[in-house]
C-alpha cells in the first residue's frame, strides 16, 4: 500500500493503528499483576521481585533512545515487522522462561521492543496523516495506547486464572501474531525522512533537536508534570484501599483504574480540536481538570464515588494534555517525527519516577491527604508553566494550532 505522506487515512486504518497500539504497550504491562506468582514460581523474594519492572523499564528507556528514531531514518513498514517478529519471540521466550536471569533478559526485550512499538506506531500514524488530520489520527492511536494499558492489569490477572501466568505471554505472542498480518497489508509505504543521517549522526540530532525546538521543550515540561501528577495518585493508591477499612484485593484495586475509559475516549476528540485551532484552548481546559481532580480525590475516605470522580477527571485532563502536546510537537518538524517522541516521552519516564518517588515519601510523612496535596501543588505548577509560557510558544508556532 504505497501512500504519499500527508493523503488522508481511511478510518480503518486510524483504527488498526490504535489496537496494534494497544496491544503493543500491554506487553510492558502484563507483569505488574503477576508479580506474585513470578516471585513463588523462581524462588524471588517479594523485596527482590520489583526487579521484573525495573528491567521492563530500563529496556522502555532503551528504546526510546535507540530504537525508536530509527524511524526517521529507515522503512517504517519494515522496521515494524522486524520489531514485531522479534517482540514475539521475547514474549515466547518469557512464557518458557525457567531462571531468573532469562526471566529479567526477557523482560528487559519485551519492555524493549513493547515501547518502540507503541511510539513508532504514533509516529508512523503522524507522518501518514495529512496536517488537518494530524491530531485526530494520533488522538486515535493515544487512545488505543491508553485502553491497552488500562486492560493490560485486567487481562493478565484473567488469563494467569485460568492457565497461569505463563499463558499471560504465551496469548500475548499469538495476539501480536494476530495483528501482524494486517498491519503489513495495510501500513502504508513512506519514504524515510533522514535517510541521509547515519545512525550516529541521527542520535546526535536528538540533542540538537531538544536544544532548538521550543515547542517540545515547552511541551515536553507540561508532559513531565503531568505524567508526575498521575503516578502520585496511581502509585499511591494501592496503600489507601488494600489497609483497613477497605482492605481490597489487587484485582478491585486494578477494577478501579476502568474508570479512565472516559480519558482515553476524549482522547481523540482532543486531537480534533488541535487541528481546528483550538490547542491552547484545549491545554488550558486539560490543566484546570487535571487540577480540580484532586479535590474529589481527596474525598476518597468519605466516599468511594468521589474517587471514581477524580480518577475521570484526572485520566480526562490528562489524556487530552497528552495527545494535544503530541499534536503540536509533530506539526514543527516533519522530517523527525520518530526521534520527536522518543524525546517527548523520555520527560514522560522523568516524570513518572519522580511522581512514584514523591508519593512513596509523602505517604509515609502526611498520609493520603499529603499525597492529594503534593499531587493538586505539581498540578497547579503545570498550570502556572503553561500560562507563563503562552506567548512565548505562540510567537514560536507562527500562531498555527495556538492561536485561540
Amino acid at each position: 500500500m504505497n501512500v504519499q505522506p500527508g493523503a488522508r487515512i481511511s478510518p480503518s486504518l486510524t483504527w488498526l493503528f490504535a489496537i496494534a497500539s494497544g496491544l503493543s504497550v500491554a506487553n510492558v504491562y502484563y507483569a505488574q499483576p503477576l508479580l506474585d506468582a513470578l516471585a513463588q514460581d523462581f524462588d524471588i523474594s517479594q523485596a527482590a521481585v520489583g526487579g521484573v519492572v525495573t528491567a521492563t523499564q530500563i529496556g522502555c528507556a532503551l528504546a526510546l533512545l535507540f530504537l525508536v528514531p530509527l524511524g526517521d531514518r529507515v522503512d517504517r513498514r519494515r522496521l515494524m515487522a522486524l520489531q514485531m517478529l522479534a517482540l514475539m519471540v521475547a514474549l515466547a521466550a518469557v512464557g518458557m522462561a525457567h531462571s531468573a536471569p532469562v526471566l529479567l533478559v526477557g523482560m528487559l526485550a519485551v519492555g524493549l521492543l513493547g515501547t518502540a512499538m507503541t511510539q513508532g506506531l504514533i509516529a508512523y500514524a503522524a507522518s501518514a496523516a495529512a496536517p488537518h488530520e494530524q491530531g485526530r489520527v494520533v488522538g486515535t492511536a493515544q487512545g488505543g495506547v491508553f485502553i491497552g494499558l488500562l486492560l493490560a492489569r485486567v487481562f493478565a490477572g484473567g488469563v494467569s486464572d485460568l492457565a497461569g501466568w505463563r499463558g499471560v505471554y504465551f496469548c500475548a505472542a499469538l495476539l501480536m501474531l494476530a495483528i501482524a498480518i494486517p498491519l503489513w497489508r495495510r501500513l502504508p509505504v513512506l519514504p524515510p525522512a533522514s535517510r541521509a543521517l547515519s545512525y550516529p549522526r541521527l542520535l546526535a540530532s536528538m540533542l540538537t533537536l531538544l536544544r532548538e525546538e521550543k515547542v517540545l521543550q515547552v511541551r515536553g515540561m507540561l508532559a513531565l508534570l503531568m505524567f508526575a501528577a498521575f503516578n502520585i495518585f496511581w502509585s499511591a493508591l494501592v496503600l489507601p484501599l488494600s489497609a483497613p477499612p477497605y482492605s481490597f484485593s489487587h484485582t478491585t484495586i486494578g477494577a478501579f483504574g476502568l474508570a479512565g475509559v472516559v480519558g482515553a475516549l476524549a482522547a481523540a476528540k482532543a486531537g480534533q480540536w488541535a487541528d481546528r485551532g483550538y490547542a491552547r484552548r484545549t491545554s488550558g481546559i486539560a490543566l484546570l481538570a487535571l487540577l480540580l481532580a484532586w479535590w474529589p480525590l481527596s474525598l476518597m475516605e468519605v466516599s468511594l464515588w468521589a474517587l471514581v470522580i477524580g480518577i475521570v477527571l484526572l485520566d480526562l485532563g490528562g489524556q487530552a494534555l497528552h495527545v494535544t502536546n503530541q499534536s503540536l510537537i509533530f506539526r514543527t518538524r516533519p522530517d523527525a517525527h520518530s526521534r520527536l517522541v522518543g524525546l517527548y516521552m523520555l520527560f514522560y519516564a522523568v516524570g513518572s519516577g519522580l511522581g512514584a518517588i514523591g508519593t512513596t515519601i509523602t505517604w509515609a510523612h502526611f498520609g493520603w491527604q499529603g499525597v492529594c496535596m503534593l499531587g493538586a501543588l505539581v498540578s497547579l505548577l503545570a498550570l502556572v508553566f503553561w500560562w507563563g509560557t503562552q506567548r512565548q510558544l505562540t510567537e514560536t508556532l507562527g500562531c498555527v494550532g495556538e492561536h485561540r
